[in-house]
C-alpha cells in the first residue's frame, strides 16, 4: 500500500506519513551514510553505488528501502551531472577511504593541491569540469567562462545542452517506465531539460566546451541587465521541454506519478535571490507553460525544489502550477512550519522539512533529532499534504544513530496518530 499512502497524503486525505529517501537529487543520502546504515543493519558489506556523482549520493537499494519503509522510486535522466550514464560500474576509493562503485566514465585525476578533478563525459582530453577539494565529500563545478562580446550574445550558446530527445533517449525512458510500472511505490521522474536557470546547471559540468554565460555571478547579473537574453533562453528551452515531455508521456503512460520539473533555488539563508516581480516577469510564464500542459494532458504532479527563505514565494509557486514543494528549509528566515502549513497547506504538498540537515541531524543528539521530527510531523501532517524527507540531502558523515533516531521518531509518530 506504499503508493496509495503517498497518494492519500498528496490528496490531503490524512493517514500515516509516507517517507521518501532517494527519489530525486535533493532527497537523497550521501554514500558515507549509506555505508554506515548497511553496517548498522548487518547487511552485506559491499561498495555503495554512486547514483549521483556530483553530490556523491549513494543508491538506496531494495534492502534499505524495505528496512526504512521507503515508499518512492526514482527515474533519472539518461545522462547525469557530468554527462555520462550510470553503467559499466567500477570500484573507486574516495578521499575519505571509502570504496564505492562509480560509472565507467567517472574518470578522475588528483590535482597538484590534492583536489580530485573530474571530466565531462569522462573525457580527459577536455578541461576538468568538477573539483572535489581534498577535505570535501562532493564535487563543485569548475567555472569555464569564455570571453563573450556583449554586443553579440547568442542565446543558442546557453541552449547547447537542450535538444529534442533522440531514439536512444526515448528507448531509455521506455525501459525505465517498464522497470517501475508495477512497483508499489510513488515514482518521481527527473528527466532533465526543464529546470530554468538552476545555478547547479549553469556552469554545465556535463559539457566539454560550454559557451554562453556560464559564470554564476554573471548569470545572476544577467537576470537584471540582460533579461531579454534570459527570456530568449527560457522561451526556447521551454518549447523543447514541452516536446520532450510529450514524448515521455507517450512512452511511459501511467508509469510515472510526478515530474521533478525544476531545482532552481530562489532563497538564501535570510532572503530571496530576486524580487517577486522579477520571478513573475522572468520565470512565471515559462513555468506556467510547462505545468499547464502537464496538468491538462497528464496525471503527473509537478515537483519544485527551492532552498532558502522562500516563504514569500509560496503564493508564486502555487500560481506557477507546482504541486509538491521541496525541501522546506525550516532553518532559513521566515520558514516557520506552523505559518507555512496554515497559509499554504491546503494548496501544496510539503515534501521534506522532517528534520534540519544543517545542524540538528548532523550535530544534535539522537534525542534532539527525535524531538524535532515529532514536532514537525505534528505540524505538517495535519489533514495530509506531507511526505517525510529531510531538509535536502542527508549530508556526509551524519551519525548513523541520528539517522536511526529520525526514522524511529517518524515511526513513533505514525504509531500514535
Amino acid at each position: 500500500m506504499s503508493k496509495k499512502k503517498i497518494i492519500s497524503a498528496i490528496e490531503h486525505q490524512g493517514g500515516g506519513i509516507p517517507v521518501d529517501f532517494g527519489s530525486g537529487p535533493t532527497t537523497g543520502i550521501h554514500c558515507s551514510v549509506i555505508m554506515d546504515l548497511r553496517k548498522h543493519f548487518g547487511l552485506e558489506s559491499k561498495p555503495v553505488k554512486i547514483v549521483e556523482p556530483y553530490q556523491m549520493l549513494g543508491e538506496v537499494d531494495e534492502e534499505l528501502k524495505s528496512i526504512l519503509g521507503i515508499e518512492t522510486e526514482s527515474v533519472t535522466a539518461r545522462n547525469g551531472m557530468f554527462g555520462f550514464t550510470n553503467e559499466d560500474w567500477k570500484v573507486w576509493q574516495t578521499p575519505w577511504a571509502q570504496e564505492v562503485l562509480v560509472p565507467g566514465k567517472f574518470n578522475t585525476d588528483v590535482g597538484d593541491n590534492g583536489d580530485i578533478l573530474i571530466y565531462p563525459e569522462g573525457d580527459r582530453a577536455a578541461a576538468a569540469s568538477g573539483r572535489m577539494p581534498a577535505s570535501s565529500y562532493f564535487f563543485d563545478s569548475i567555472i569555464r567562462q569564455k570571453y563573450f562580446n556583449e554586443e553579440n550574445l547568442d542565446p543558442e550558446d546557453n541552449l547547447e545542452e537542450f535538444g529534442l530527445w533522440g531514439k536512444e533517449d526515448i528507448e531509455y525512458i521506455k525501459k525505465e517506465a517498464e522497470r517501475v510500472r508495477d512497483l508499489d511505490r510513488y515514482v518521481l521522474a527527473n528527466l532533465g531539460g526543464t529546470s530554468l536557470g538552476d545555478i547547479a546547471l549553469i556552469p554545465a559540468p556535463f559539457l566539454k566546451d560550454p559557451k554562453g554565460i556560464r559564470d554564476i555571478t554573471e548569470w545572476y547579473i544577467s537576470t537584471v541587465i540582460r533579461s531579454d537574453y534570459i527570456h530568449a533562453v527560457f522561451e526556447k528551452q521551454s518549447e523543447i521541454a514541452l516536446e520532450n515531455l510529450k514524448k515521455a508521456f507517450d512512452v511511459s503512460g501511467s508509469a510515472f506519478d510526478a515530474i521533478y520539473l525544476c531545482g532552481t533555488d530562489f532563497g538564501t539563508q535570510s532572503s530571496t535571490f530576486c524580487s517577486a516581480g522579477t520571478f513573475r516577469e522572468l520565470w512565471m510564464p515559462y513555468y506556467q507553460k510547462m505545468t499547464g500542459w502537464i496538468h491538462k494532458n497528464t496525471h503527473w504532479k509537478v515537483f519544485k525544489h527551492s532552498c532558502g527563505a522562500v516563504s514569500s514565494f509560496y503564493p508564486l509557486f502555487i500560481e506557477a502550477g507546482f504541486d509538491l514543494i521541496n525541501p522546506v528549509q525550516l532553518s532559513a528566515d521566515g520558514m516557520d512550519p506552523r505559518t507555512l502549513k496554515s497559509n499554504y497547506g491546503r494548496d501544496v504538498v510539503f515534501w521534506g522539512g522532517g528534520v534540519d540537515t544543517q545542524q540538528t541531524l548532523p550535530f544534535g543528539s539522537p534525542e534532539d533529532v527525535r524531538k524535532e521530527v515529532l514536532a514537525n510531523c505534528k505540524i505538517f501532517s495535519k489533514s495530509g499534504g506531507f511526505v517525510f524527507n529531510t531538509v535536502h540531502n542527508v549530508q556526509a558523515q551524519t551519525p548513523v544513530e541520528n539517522f536511526i533516531a529520525m526514522i524511529d521518531g517518524l515511526n513513533e509518530f505514525n504509531g500514535t496518530h
